[in-house]
């Protein structure tokens, strides 16, 4: 766990960087309101001598009222401060943001997601959270970590999700097969085991989905073999054999009857949790974020469980990390900088806000406030919850933050697997072609 804080350090002078570099994102298309509304035009303080900040943030009609009920906590803990709350669906939230940072109105705190922050850091749009006062003592540093853009801290993980494989026990042992040991289970033994059990189950059960619709599988891969994704400054870390390998091992669960033909595979790709391998008792396994694990239970009606991934123990390190499930960060030209990283430290730390979201912004990253609300989360959530403790002596480190293009790469990955699966393409072509197109999407 990290020793560290940033609390009690002599604060560095909070430099308001130009709106030059937030003018640079461009203007998108998209409502510059919004049904959170935007607050005053001058952000500043009203006539009885209030600070006001203006926080952004995404999501549902349940997340926008649980929200809006932790201002009020914040701002009857805080007199004195005002947060006007500015929010959206997911489809309009980011057009929206780039017309306010475009427009010179940043929000004051700013949800953010791994896809997108290192194009606001490197525009200057946001703020180096380490020369404000938010203590992450109870954070992980692999989780602190995960939001560093060039080695500075610009975004907060609110909580995190593990990738990982999701089992159906009940699949396992009706079909009479043993259940693997997820600490020393190879890749190899993955196809073995789903074989077997494709097998034993009869027609129309197979022993797992396919995994290579997502880079995420391929990062964990690469991980364990000493390579990364991405490397620090955002080229790509992986080699083309390690691609092909990846590729490979969709090509031999296939070819061992272990997932179903490739026209089949896409069709329960496409289908979402609900529709399945697992969601339809139609699978004894697949990989999924740990968040998921919810709507497989909920689908199946069955107590899924969650798995290491194949492969931990195989070579020389762990790959598995904790993603954070959003970023909070500060705008780098807000008036309030003080006053903006106590809410943010605020919604982090404090365990009332936690008895209030639950595992909505993901399990939450600080470990204490974490462990207070577990008594609380429903049985998925609680598996989650001990899964997660589970590795967290595991986790080596987080990867560094995907650059600027990267939402792009899980729609190459998608379209190059189903090449493979349908024949058109062999592993090793696949390979050669992810490289050059993600370097494509990816280059500054």
């Amino acid at each position: 766990m990290r020793a560290t804080t940033t609390r009690g350090r002599k604060r560095a002078a909070f430099i308001a960087l130009t709106a030059a570099g937030a003018l640079a994102l461009g203007a998108c298309s998209g409502d510059s309101g919004g049904p959170g509304g935007g607050g005053d035009d001058d952000g500043g303080s009203s006539e009885s001598g209030d600070v006001e900040i203006r926080f952004s943030w995404w999501g549902s009609d349940d997340r926008h009222q649980t929200t809006q009920e932790i201002i009020a906590l914040f701002e009857e803990k805080n007199p004195g401060i005002t947060v006007v709350p500015d929010y959206t669906d997911w489809g309009g939230y980011w057009d929206k943001l780039a017309t306010t940072v475009a427009g010179g109105d940043t929000p004051d705190v700013i949800t953010h997601e791994e896809r997108f922050i290192a194009d606001y850091a490197n525009r200057g749009v946001i703020a180096d959270l380490e020369s404000l006062d938010i203590d992450t003592a109870e954070i992980p540093e692999s989780i602190v970590d995960s939001g560093r853009v060039d080695g500075t801290l610009y975004g907060l993980a609110t909580g995190v999700n593990a990738y990982a494989m999701v089992a159906d026990p009940q699949i396992f042992e009706e079909a009479g097969v043993e259940m693997p040991d997820d600490t020393s289970w190879t890749w190899d033994d993955f196809v073995q085991v789903s074989a077997d059990l494709s097998e034993a189950a009869g027609d129309g059960v197979w022993g797992t989905q396919d995994i290579g619709f997502n880079e995420a599988g391929l990062n964990i891969l690469a991980r364990q073999k000493g390579q990364t994704l991405y490397n620090e400054d955002g080229s790509l870390g992986v080699d083309q054999e390690t691609v092909a390998e990846f590729f490979q091992i969709g090509v031999d669960l296939q070819e061992a009857g272990g997932t179903p033909d490739a026209s089949r595979t896409i069709e329960f790709q496409n289908a979402g949790p609900e529709g399945s391998l697992l969601g339809t008792n139609a699978g004894g396994m697949g990989i999924w974020w740990s968040n998921q694990l919810g709507a497989l239970s909920d689908a199946s009606g069955h107590e899924l469980e969650l798995l290491r991934v194949p492969g931990e123990s195989e070579y020389e390190r762990t790959g598995m990390y904790f993603k954070p499930a959003m970023f909070y960060a500060v705008s780098a030209t807000t008036e309030h900088p003080e006053e903006s990283a106590a809410f943010v430290d605020f919604l982090l730390n404090d365990p009332e806000v936690a008895q209030m979201q639950l595992t909505d912004r993901g399990l939450p990253s600080n470990l204490t406030v974490r462990e207070s609300i577990t008594d609380q989360l429903a049985d998925a959530d609680a598996r989650v919850a001990d899964f997660m403790a589970d590795l967290e002596d595991e986790i080596v480190d987080g990867p560094p933050v995907p650059p600027n293009g990267a939402g792009d790469v899980q729609d190459i990955m998608i379209n190059l697997n189903s090449e493979v699966l349908f024949g058109s393409m062999t592993p090793d072509e696949a390979a050669e072609a992810f490289l050059t197109q993600v370097a494509d999407a990816t280059e500054g």
